[in-house]
């Protein structure tokens, strides 16, 4: 967001993440991480937020390593600053 001149640092933006683990040969595996952003943002920004939204989780090389075992479930929300 701060490369397209949206400020995302502080307490602007916001991630929480949780997992599902399960056994499968008695060796627990990570199946499935669901991760919820929100982002405090002008909503004049909102085309910009939803384009970088997009595409920036393939743009992370720990995201592209685990894709391929883990279901991941990204959702962001956002909201608008206080005055």
């Amino acid at each position: 967001m701060e490369a397209r001149q949206i400020p995302a640092s502080g307490e602007r933006l916001f991630a929480s993440a949780e997992g599902d683990v399960e056994k499968e040969d008695g060796v627990l595996v990570i199946k499935r991480i669901r991760v919820n952003l929100r982002l405090k943002a002008d909503p004049a920004h909102k085309a910009t937020i939803d384009r970088v939204f997009g595409i920036f989780a393939d743009r992370c090389p720990v995201y592209k390593t685990l894709k391929p075992a883990i279901d991941f479930r990204i959702e962001l929300a956002i909201e608008t600053p206080a005055p």
